[in-house]
């Protein structure tokens, strides 16, 4: 299968434009390409209408009119429903488009995914990000791609518009796997933030100082920065929601669990976060840890 780089004439699909996936879309069309969007929500694409995007009515639609499809779905069913579906991506793309799930979901779903597009001609990669809605508006997203290497230099150019850490993983799965590992890192980090934090705020710190003095040290991490001020703002609004962030864990669990290794940090984080679920949270960000965390006397 020859690969072909992409180019402006390319016509590009986006699917799922919630609060990252506009964002993205939207680096796309500043850069000069034709984008096709759809959102099961019409409203969350207006934005990108209004600048220029063309709205389809579905993503059999977008598969269509579109040379290479990104999509930015919230669950694992979701990236099943629309790539192998009736009316799904890989039955209804043009030969030898593109297709690139930018989802955080199952390795094991990538991997079929792959499967599934070769034997109809078509490729497919896995690239989940991290970077949060920060990231994404900034484009600068660490992308962690799986899938076949040439498939994956074809389309950096896009990859370069959305993200700035972009690294090729190895082969179909190798995406999720890697955003697994991010999100194993940041489940025990944000205890450790929100615990931190909270324990500032009760002994009587000024918790901004207490960030001040720990951020720049050994302490130091992306949350401790990014989510630790929205923290001491009493501002949970969502970068990542805590739903689905769950999701991501459970996820990480099973295919831990298949691969014969306990996490138990991980095991922690998931019962935490199915606490802040329980107190309303789920649509909040995943800083509102800090809220099962502390308890006001």
């Amino acid at each position: 299968m020859t690969e072909q780089a992409v180019n402006q004439e390319s016509v590009i699909g986006f699917i799922g434009t919630g609060i990252m996936g506009a964002s993205m879309a939207g680096h796309l069309l500043e850069a000069g390409y034709r984008v096709n969007v759809y959102n099961r929500t019409k409203s969350r694409a207006d934005g990108l209408v209004t600048k220029g995007a063309v709205w389809n009515e579905s993503p059999k639609a977008v598969a269509e009119q579109s040379d290479i499809i990104l999509t930015m779905l919230g669950y694992p069913a979701d990236v099943e429903e629309v790539y192998l579906g009736e009316s799904g991506l890989l039955r209804q793309a043009r030969p030898n488009a593109v297709l690139i799930d930018m989802t955080t979901s199952s390795p094991s779903l990538a991997k079929r995914l792959e499967l599934e597009a070769l034997s109809k001609g078509l490729r497919v990669l896995d690239a989940p990000v991290s970077g949060g809605d920060v990231g994404a508006k900034e484009a600068r997203l660490s992308i962690m791609v799986g899938g076949a290497a040439e498939t994956f230099e074809a389309v950096l150019p896009l990859f370069e518009r959305m993200g700035k850490n972009i690294v090729h993983q190895g082969g179909a799965g190798s995406g999720q796997f890697t955003k697994m590992c991010n999100q194993i890192a940041i489940a025990s980090n944000m205890i450790g933030v929100s615990e931190a934090l909270a324990y500032a705020k009760r002994s009587g710190l000024d918790p901004n100082k207490v960030l001040k003095s720990i951020e720049t040290g050994a302490a130091g991490s992306w949350s401790l920065s990014n989510l630790g001020p929205r923290i001491i703002k009493g501002d949970f609004a969502p970068g990542f929601y805590v739903k689905h962030f769950i999701k991501d864990i459970k996820i990480a669990i099973e295919s831990a669990e298949e691969m014969g290794l306990t996490l138990p940090g991980l095991a922690l984080a998931r019962s935490l976060y199915e606490q802040a679920i329980e107190q309303g949270n789920e649509n909040n960000g995943t800083q509102a840890l800090y809220k099962v965390i502390f308890k006001e006397e």
